[in-house]
């Protein structure tokens, strides 16, 4: 592996257009211990087979294409652009890394580092939600509107810019953003293709404890389909609802099974067989224990041929 000398300079012969590197601008090498991940970094850094390739690559090659940093004071700076080549290079034992250290402000590193990044394929939605968010709020403070078109929501700003940046549109960019309000649980299960991206986007409208109970019933019974989650949806509007009425509306939604059958008695039908006196509650005693009087009845005559 080709040495690193401390302080020495290194000259960008063909640098990363992306990040609007200058040509007066050159890298140093920066020791590890001096630079902090992105604070909140959505893109998540993982031993895989890809980051295998990069460090024989840097083992074979050294890193073409330095990391770029900003100060945060004392000596300290934050990384931008670079995790996966930092990470890389610490897996090889080096202690400095070159690097390009640009002045900026969190707004404009934010956007740096979420366009450095979000080209790579196969992100995870996770990653996309997180990345559009963070880079959406981030133009929205530097007040980039570029069309203050209303709809439903807010003005078309932010979002059509991104959407047009990455090749989809405004309203997907605040699909994927939508990821951002579930619970970690069923957001994996998205990460994992457990859970179809429409159907996240339904349940992530749902209350944060009704999540809950989705994710257990998911965890139980597989993957839940649209019209079940649009169903549950429509259902809260009316109401409350328990954990146990969420699985049995689950359930008789479920394909090619109908919905279960309301059956519905008005009290005042009801006391015209009851004495005056009774309560409710002791109505629907009766009518238990002459249910279940009938039910054994129905089995004895099955059981005995009649």
């Amino acid at each position: 592996m080709k040495k690193i000398r401390p302080g020495q300079k290194i000259k960008l012969t063909s640098v990363e257009e992306l990040l609007g590197v200058s040509n007066e601008e050159s890298a140093m090498d920066i020791e590890v211990v001096k630079i902090q991940p992105f604070r909140n970094h959505p893109f998540k850094v993982i031993d895989d087979e890809k980051m295998e390739d990069l460090v024989e690559s840097i083992r074979t090659n050294g890193i073409l294409s330095p990391v770029l940093i900003r100060p945060i004071g004392n000596d300290i700076y934050e990384m931008v652009s670079g995790h996966r080549r930092m990470h890389a290079a610490i897996l090889l034992g080096m202690d400095r890394i070159p690097a390009i250290i640009r002045e900026m402000t969190d707004d404009e590193a934010i956007v740096k580092m979420v366009d450095a990044n979000i080209q790579r394929e196969e992100l995870l939605p996770s990653e996309k939600a997180f990345a559009y968010k963070m880079k959406m709020e981030a133009m929205k403070r530097q007040g980039s509107r570029r069309d203050l078109t209303s709809d439903q929501n807010d003005p078309k700003l932010s979002a059509w810019t991104i959407g047009e940046e990455n090749g989809i549109s405004g309203s997907q960019v605040k699909r994927y953003i939508r990821l951002t309000e579930l619970i970690p649980e069923i957001l994996d299960y998205v990460d994992q293709k457990r859970l179809q991206f429409t159907v996240a986007v339904e349940i992530s409208y749902i209350d944060k404890e009704v999540q809950k109970w989705l994710y257990e019933y998911i965890k139980d019974n597989g993957m839940v389909r649209l019209n079940q989650v649009v169903l549950l949806r429509a259902q809260m509007k009316t109401g409350a609802i328990t954990q146990a009425k969420m699985i049995s509306m689950l359930n008789n939604s479920q394909p090619g099974k109908g919905p279960a059958t309301k059956l519905t008695f008005s009290e005042k039908k009801l006391r015209e067989f009851f004495p005056a006196h009774y309560t409710s509650t002791q109505m629907r005693d009766v009518i238990e224990d002459l249910l279940s009087d009938w039910k054994h009845k129905q089995d004895f005559e099955e059981l005995n041929g009649e």
